[in-house]
């Protein structure tokens, strides 16, 4: 197929999976769900994992693969487009509105987290923390670099420092391109990051007890990984397993569909899609969990473990794992490979949040990826800067809300209705069998009519109530804390520039239309059946 200015593709089926996993490997994979499974009974937690990963996030996330190839076919590598190709209708772009502001409003609080590990890399290399040997001290250590102005243990500036050269980072690889870029970049970052992760996991495996402790890495993982039914009972338990599902396969941002769009029309995406998540689930079944918690079982014991994760995961991250390290042999190299793969699980993930907005401006307004690329940097310094300085505010806990976590599930919901039933399910199945390697049963199909919208419904029903509402309301912050008074200006700052950006976005997209002249009622152009008969289509090849 001939590929337009605006339209790039994969170069390989390898570099494809690769890329897709790194967008769904985070650091949620190594960071979040230590987490969750340690505050939510951990066996129970595990057996409701698994119910949501066959019944919500693997096929989720095929809805996603098969609504990008879709646009594709149309030369649409963004959600308003892909919405627009599935159903003729004027709302249709609009609502494919969440698929440009939820991805930018993501990336631009996660680099300035993604930051914090290209730091502490580099704190890790040089021992700049050796010597801050218990967890209070890591705490102390790590708030001080993230206050602006606090010199105690940093310089004043060493924040914006660290997120300017990882958004430098971010938008160089992203303008060069999916293949020159993104995946090579992909080819490059996953293999290093699972070896980081296994060379961690087998020595936090052969860790002896502490005499003082008594507990071994067995003990950690008997804790995650024992069948417990108790939990079943609780909906807290399950949602929260869902909520890790959704987070940890990227779902709901719209680049799982922005990466599938670069797709030929006959490119297998279920056995491919079947991949990427076998990699994400090892990333963070196998090795997620075979690292923070056991370490921190081996030196604080079960309960002090659980009182850590209980405490957030980036105190599990940053403060409790460098106590750890610090005690071993060649704890600086290792200390290096634990912020280095969080740093490659972080970027690998960034970019692919980059990539909806700039399918948008170079599809519809013709511009050249350099310019879009360094533009779209540009926003993101601007908005990440408030994050930097406004971070005891809550500006960035307000941002992961709205966008990263509410934001997800509705446009979940959204993308749901319209690819399964506005598109109809047989439509949709079609769809995603194109050029497909294997064939599902049919039971998969009623799974994705009925099971993943019932399961996607649930959980952003349970989120409004119990979450969106009073914390809307300034009852409570996303972390259930009270709001400061001091800090609610700055929080009313942090929604009202979320709703421009939808305003901005929305205006963008009619402009788009306008200067396009699309007819919403009669779709577009399939870009197939422009190409030359003599264009042949080769797949992708490994």
């Amino acid at each position: 197929m001939k590929q337009s200015s605006a339209h790039e593709a994969w170069g390989t089926r390898l570099g494809l999976i690769l890329a897709m996993a790194g967008n769904a490997v985070g650091l949620g994979n190594f960071l979040r769900f230590p987490t969750q499974a340690t505050n939510h009974g951990g066996g129970s937690f595990m057996i409701t994992y698994f119910i949501a990963l066959l019944l919500l996030g693997i096929p989720l996330m095929w809805i996603e693969w098969g609504l990008g190839r879709h646009g594709g076919r149309y030369r649409k590598g963004h959600i308003p487009g892909m919405f627009a190709s599935v159903w003729r209708h004027p709302a249709a772009k609009y609502v494919g509105v969440l698929g440009l502001v939820i991805p930018f409003v993501v990336l631009t609080y996660y680099t300035c987290i993604e930051s914090w590990t290209l730091a502490f890399t580099f704190f890790s290399i040089t021992k700049d923390y050796w010597g801050l040997e218990t967890q209070e001290a890591m705490i102390g250590y790590l708030r001080s670099f993230q206050s602006v102005g606090d010199p105690s243990m940093h310089g004043a500036f060493m924040p914006f420092v660290f997120f300017l050269a990882t958004l430098s980072i971010n938008i160089w690889i992203v303008s060069k391109g999916i293949s020159g870029g993104i995946e090579r970049l992909a080819k490059i970052g996953m293999p290093l990051l699972f070896l980081f992760a296994l060379v961690l996991a087998i020595v936090v495996c052969t860790m002896p007890a502490r005499p003082d402790i008594g507990a071994t890495p067995a003990d950690g993982f008997q804790f995650i990984y024992r069948p417990d039914l108790s939990g079943l009972k609780s909906p807290a338990v399950w949602l929260a397993s869902a909520g890790q599902i959704f987070f940890t396969l990227s779902v709901g941002m719209g680049t799982l569909q922005t990466y599938a769009s670069y797709l030929r029309s006959k490119d297998d995406i279920l056995l491919s899609g079947l991949a990427t998540s076998a990699t994400n689930e090892t990333a963070e079944v196998v090795l997620g969990g075979s690292i923070a918690i056991p370490a921190a079982v081996v030196f604080f014991g079960v309960t002090g473990a659980t009182q850590i994760a209980a405490s957030g995961a980036f105190n599990l991250g940053f403060a409790t794992m460098p106590v750890v390290f610090q005690q071993l042999p060649f704890g600086h190299v290792l200390a290096f490979m634990w912020f280095g793969l969080l740093f490659f699980a972080g970027i690998t993930s960034s970019v692919a949040m980059a990539t909806p907005m700039m399918a948008f401006f170079r599809e519809e307004f013709g511009l050249r990826r350099e310019p879009v690329a360094w533009g779209l940097g540009a926003a993101v310094l601007l908005f990440g800067l408030f994050h930097i300085a406004w971070l005891d505010y809550g500006f960035l806990d307000e941002w992961d809300y709205w966008g990263g976590t509410f934001g997800l599930s509705l446009f979940a919901v959204a993308e749901v209705i319209i690819f399964m039933w506005i598109f109809k399910p047989e439509n949709a199945w079609h769809t995603i069998h194109e050029g497909a390697d294997i064939r599902l049963p049919g039971v998969f199909k009623f799974i994705m009519t009925y099971i993943t919208p019932a399961y996607l419904f649930a959980i952003f029903l349970w989120w409004s109530i119990s979450d969106a509402l009073p914390i809307l309301a300034m009852d409570k912050t996303p972390t259930g804390d009270p709001y400061a008074p001091e800090a609610r200006p700055y929080i009313i700052i942090a929604r009202l520039v979320i709703l421009l950006l939808f305003a901005a976005f929305l205006i963008l997209i009619r402009i788009a239309w306008k200067r396009n002249r699309y007819d919403d009622r009669a779709g577009f152009t399939e870009v197939e059946e422009l190409a030359s008969s003599s264009t042949t289509s080769t797949g992708l090849n490994l």
